[in-house]
């Protein structure tokens, strides 16, 4: 019964891999559309969002078969409590990801006022904070885990300096206000995949340690709640 358990433990960490896979996609695309002003790739990216939920519900139902074996073994039991957690930080940042494909819709064909050089750099470090979440549960590797906490904070600061800057072009000329609230909008979208992203190391982290911690900071200050 034991080597069976953890057959299934292992197969449903390559389910939890397959949505982390999908969902990581999506967030690369939808970033992509705004780009490239690509209208065809957001509507892709919307549509692909019915498969993540559909995953979501499959990976919980099997959390929950596996937990009526009532397993002995802590680790195990981890694992399975660790998933059903990342699997709705999963399902959180496909809806997000849907929410700057519908951006990069409404903003298709309009030339940009401003250089994205900002917001290029705050989606490149979330994607990479999404990618080493999910090689740190593949390896247990601690060490990952708080590089990500680390680069939530390097996103926070990016957030905080575009959301100054883009209000700033509203106030000083109201034709940008549609477009830079499209484009404020999309930071915040980004800041919120990175939250889901440190949430998932966290989870890694109580996983392989069997203690619940809040490693990154939380930034209620200014407005921000990671939980």
């Amino acid at each position: 019964m034991r080597g069976k358990f953890e057959a299934q433990v292992r197969d449903l960490e390559q389910e939890l891999l397959k949505m982390a896979t999908l969902v990581e996609q999506m967030v690369a695309d939808s970033w992509r559309a705004l780009t490239e002003r690509n209208a065809g790739l957001a509507e892709e990216v919307i549509r692909r969002d019915d498969l993540a939920d559909q995953m979501d519900l499959d990976i919980e139902g099997r959390c929950m078969r596996l937990l009526e074996l009532h397993p002995s073994e802590p680790h195990q039991l981890r694992i399975i409590a660790t998933a059903m957690k990342v699997i709705a930080d999963l399902e959180r940042m496909a809806d997000i990801a849907v929410d700057v494909a519908r951006a990069a819709k409404a903003l298709h064909g309009e030339p940009f006022f401003k250089p994205l050089e900002d917001l290029a750099r705050m989606a490149e470090l979330t994607k990479k904070m999404v990618r080493e979440a999910f090689t740190a549960f593949v390896r247990r590797d601690l060490r990952l885990v708080r590089q990500v906490c680390a680069d939530d904070d390097q996103v926070d600061k990016l957030w905080y300096s575009l959301r100054d800057e883009l209000m700033a072009y509203m106030r000083k000329d109201p034709a940008l206000v549609t477009q830079a609230t499209h484009l404020l909008l999309v930071a915040r979208y980004l800041e919120r995949i990175a939250d889901h992203a440190t949430n998932v190391a966290e989870r890694v982290d109580y996983m392989e340690t069997g203690a619940l911690k809040q490693l990154a900071r939380a930034h209620t200050a200014e407005g921000t709640d990671r939980r």
